[in-house]
Formats: structure tokens, C-alpha cells, sequence
């Protein structure tokens, strides 16, 4: 008799990080989240599809800007000679740290081996295993526009979303339904425009549902229907909790892998540029544990591989059972079945918590025999169960459960570059083009005001971590949309090649339609 039904929910997003500089700081981030988040998530899935014996299913968003990534032959094309240099430089890790190092240059030949099996194709692996009833496939905000920010402009919003749903349909080959709305984030009647767009269902931070009028009866534990008729479902907090806390969950368990310490720091510079690699940093080669809380960096013991495998087994029973347990007392309150969703950052699974996948696997191994039924979003609806109607609360799953990460004093600048840019956008569709050349420029123009706002760079500019890099991704185009704008406005001339070079690197979104900025007020209701 089955304990109840959890939905785990990944959202898989990167920005665009296509980089003319081979052997960027961008280039390393979606190179590590192939290897250690997207390639081990895609064998997890496969290896459970595979045993009759389970029955996996997952919700999972693909960001648009991540398959761009995906399905980009030019900038794969690096992974394998970027995986062969970590080899390399395996070998020359301190003697303490041999076999943490052995054992993480075998992973590393896996990758190799999966990476070379598929061509570096993964999205026919996603297509396949959607089609083989494992994942519910749901899209995101073109360029994970932080859409209550650009509200101001509803046409902004409108793009982001028509944008994604395209490039989904092109890359996947089937219109997606659900969205993963960026950051969780909504506003008052961003219903009606995820409805326009052909979107039926998403996920909120719990307070987006609790907060809901009237305040749905069963909570979080069942979805909601907005008055546009979208289906909303509530993060459940107990279900997460133990999975993403580094500090209160299993994570930060001592034998589990320390992120924080890499042998990008601890090389000396020399064997790092014999390598090919010029500058000091992160390059995913993690050989030590957490070993505790308190510990230093310098104080990190070495990582056993063994003794991580066998705490996985355990901290999946143990999260297996919770959910059981919560279940068991919902099912006492409740007149109809609960329902426990777990929505995550996918690179939670694999880049920040290194044993991540392997957690998933036996949460899918062990959950048969739990009780513990794995439903997709999409499947949860497919049952035509009545929904209350209630209207979500403005929300976010960022710090505060608002705004603010993405509005203050350190980003809130980005915000009217956007509305002022979004504006002129507005302005310009409506009047028109009046040759093909135009149109194509005004079309790369719409290419650079989605890139300019993706929230990965606002996040950045308030962490505090890589500003710069954040601040002249954000100018860089803003400064090519004006010129675009400049250029179809006044004939102003662009210098030769320029288009071109610029068409190449931000050449994202073929289907890009810059009819989707036209004015609500001109008659468009898409």
C-alpha cells in the first residue's frame, strides 16, 4: 500500500556563457556542470528507467540558455580536451590525497566514455527518457528573466516567455506545458500572460500558495488553480530542507565531499600552466571531505569514496522515511490524497553536493519498497482532480521569499537600463521596419536586451562573487542593443564585421520573433 506521492523537481539553468576566449571562467562553469551535474543526472535516470523493478520520474526544467549551451557543437567541442587537462593534473595531487585522486580520475574516464558514447549529445537522452514516461520535460524564462522586475514593461515578459516556449518546441520536439517560473518568482496576474503563452502549470516557494487568497485549504500539499487557470504547486519546506542545507541536511555530512577545497588553489602555479591552464582557479578536481562544520579548509581530511557510498544508502532510508511518516499524518487530515513536492537547483545534485546523483539513485532504488510513489507535475493534473482556486501570493524562493536579492542597492541600477531598453524595444516594433536589413537588426536586438536580462548576473552583482565579470556581461549587451537601435533609428553605419561577430557569438534563439515586443495597447493579446 503506497505511503503517498513525491514529485521532485530540478531546475537545470545556466546562463549564456558562450565565450569567444577558450578556457574561460564561463566556459569552466557549464564544462563542470557536464560533468558533474548533467552527464551523472542523465546515467542516474537511464540506469533506473532501465530496472523494471523502479519506477523513476522526475520533473525537470531545461532553461533555454542551457540548451543553447547543449546543443552547441562549436563550444562541446572543448569538453573532452578540458576533461583530458583535469586527467593531467590528477596524478600530481599531494601523496595523502592518491587515492581520493585515483578514484576521481576513474569518474572521470566514465564522463569520457559517456560523453564519447552520445557524441555530446544529450538532449536526444532528455527527449528519450521524457519519452519513456521518466521525465516531464517543463521549460523556463528565455534568458531567466526575473519576471516581476520586468513587469513594468509586460511586453518584456511576454518575450521571455514566447521565446522559450519556441526555442523548447525546436530543441525537444513537443511544446511544453510547464514552466519553471525564474526564481519562483510571481506577481499579481502573471497568470494571464503564462495562459497567453500556452503554459498551464509551475511551482512557487511555499508562502507564494500560503499566502494565497483565500489561503488554500490543503496548503501546500495539493496544487491550486489561479483565476487565469494555472495550476500552481507549493515548494514543500520538510521535503527540501534536508536535502539542500549544507548545514542542517545531509550535505554537510563529514565523509561527503568538500566543495570548497579544489586542487586549483592548492597546485603550484607552474603545474597548473604546463597544463594549459593560466589563472588560479576552481577546476572541479575536489579531493578532500567535509570532515566537520567547524574545520578550516586547511584542516579538511581526504575523501573517502567508499564511506560517502555507503552514508548515501543511509541518508536515502532516512529521507525515504520522513517522507513516509509526513505523509502517513497528511493522510489523516486530508480528504484527498497529499501530495509532497520537492522542487531543487539541479546542480545541487552533482556540482554542489558531489553525491547527489547517487542519492537520487537510491532514492529511486529504495522507494518502491518505502511506499513512496514518484509522480511527474504534468502526471499529478492528468488526474483531473478538482483544484481550489485561490490567487497566489507575490513570491520568490530567493532570501527574504521576495524580491530583494534581485532589488537593491547593488543591482537595483540594472533595473531601469531594462525598463528604459525595453521601452525603446516597444517603441521601435510598433513603428515597424522598413527593409530585410532592418529586420535583422532589430532582430539581434532582441537577442541582446533577453541576454541583458538574466537574473544569474543580478544574483551575481548582490553575492558579491564574480561582480565584474557580471557587470560587463550586463553593459556589454546593453551597449549592443543601443548601437542596433542607433543603427536602424539614424542609419547610423556599424563598423565593418562588427554584426557579424556579434550575430556569431550571441547568434542564440533562431526563432526569435520581435514581433512578441508589439504594444498590449496596439491589439496583441499573444
Amino acid at each position: 500500500m503506497a505511503a503517498g506521492e513525491l514529485a521532485l523537481v530540478l531546475h537545470a539553468h545556466l546562463p549564456y556563457v558562450r565565450s569567444a576566449e577558450p578556457g574561460s571562467l564561463e566556459e569552466d562553469w557549464y564544462f563542470q556542470a557536464l560533468q558533474e551535474c548533467y552527464l551523472p543526472l542523465l546515467a542516474v535516470l537511464e540506469a533506473a528507467a532501465a530496472d523494471p523493478a523502479q519506477a523513476p520520474r522526475l520533473t525537470l526544467g531545461l532553461s533555454p540558455t542551457l540548451l543553447t549551451l547543449l546543443s552547441d557543437r562549436h563550444l562541446n567541442a572543448g569538453f573532452e580536451p578540458w576533461l583530458q587537462r583535469r586527467l593531467e593534473l590528477l596524478p600530481q595531487a599531494p601523496a595523502d590525497l592518491r587515492g581520493a585522486a585515483t578514484d576521481l580520475a576513474g569518474q572521470l574516464q566514465l564522463t569520457l566514455a559517456q560523453w564519447r558514447s552520445c557524441e555530446g549529445q544529450l538532449i536526444p537522452r532528455f527527449r528519450q527518457l521524457r519519452q519513456l514516461g521518466v521525465l516531464d520535460l517543463i521549460t523556463c524564462g528565455a534568458t531567466h528573466g526575473y519576471l516581476p522586475l520586468l513587469r513594468h514593461t509586460p511586453e518584456a515578459v511576454r518575450a521571455q516567455l514566447l521565446t522559450a516556449v519556441r526555442e523548447h518546441e525546436r530543441l525537444l520536439g513537443e511544446r511544453p506545458l510547464g514552466i519553471w517560473l525564474p526564481e519562483c518568482a510571481y506577481y499579481e496576474q502573471l497568470d494571464q500572460q503564462l495562459i497567453r503563452a500556452g503554459l498551464r502549470y509551475s511551482v512557487l516557494d511555499g508562502h507564494g500558495l500560503l499566502h494565497g487568497l483565500p489561503r488554500p485549504r490543503y496548503g501546500v500539499y495539493a496544487p491550486i488553480c489561479s483565476p487565469g487557470g494555472v495550476a500552481f504547486f507549493g515548494r514543500d519546506s520538510t521535503s527540501t530542507l534536508p536535502v539542500w542545507s549544507a548545514r542542517d541536511g545531509y550535505p554537510g555530512h563529514g565523509c561527503y565531499r568538500e566543495f570548497h577545497r579544489d586542487l586549483g588553489w592548492d597546485l603550484p602555479e607552474a603545474e597548473l600552466a604546463a597544463a594549459g591552464i593560466s589563472t588560479r582557479r576552481p577546476l572541479g578536481l575536489k579531493l578532500h571531505r567535509v570532515t566537520a562544520q567547524s574545520a578550516a579548509l586547511d584542516q579538511k581530511l581526504p575523501y573517502d569514496p567508499q564511506a560517502a557510498r555507503a552514508q548515501v544508502i543511509v541518508d536515502a532510508s532516512d529521507y525515504l522515511k520522513g517522507r513516509a511518516a509526513e505523509l502517513q499524518q497528511l493522510t489523516t487530515v486530508m480528504e484527498r490524497s497529499p501530495l509532497l513536492v520537492a522542487p531543487f537547483d539541479a546542480e545541487l545534485f552533482g556540482h554542489w553536493w558531489y553525491e547527489g546523483p547517487a542519492f537520487l539513485a537510491e532514492l529511486f532504488r529504495q522507494g518502491p519498497a518505502s511506499g513512496i510513489r514518484f509522480v511527474h507535475l504534468r502526471g499529478v493534473l492528468a488526474d483531473d482532480q478538482p483544484l481550489q482556486v485561490c490567487r497566489p501570493s507575490p513570491s520568490s524562493w530567493g532570501q527574504g521569499g521576495y524580491h530583494d536579492y534581485w532589488l537593491n542597492d547593488s543591482n537595483a541600477w540594472v533595473v531601469i537600463e531594462w525598463q528604459r531598453a525595453s521601452a525603446a524595444m516597444v517603441r521601435r516594433v510598433n513603428r515597424g521596419v522598413g527593409s530585410a536589413q532592418q529586420r535583422d537588426l532589430l532582430t539581434q536586438a532582441g537577442r541582446e536586451l533577453l541576454l541583458a536580462q538574466s537574473s544569474d548576473w543580478s544574483f551575481i552583482l548582490r553575492a558579491g562573487t564574480t561582480t565584474d565579470l557580471a557587470k560587463e556581461r550586463i553593459e556589454r549587451h546593453l551597449d549592443r542593443f543601443w548601437r542596433l537601435m542607433d543603427a536602424i533609428n539614424n542609419n547610423t553605419p556599424l563598423p565593418e564585421g562588427w554584426l557579424e561577430a556579434v550575430q556569431q557569438e550571441d547568434g542564440l534563439f533562431p526563432l526569435l520573433n520581435a514581433a512578441d515586443w508589439v504594444s498590449f495597447s496596439a491589439g496583441s493579446s499573444n
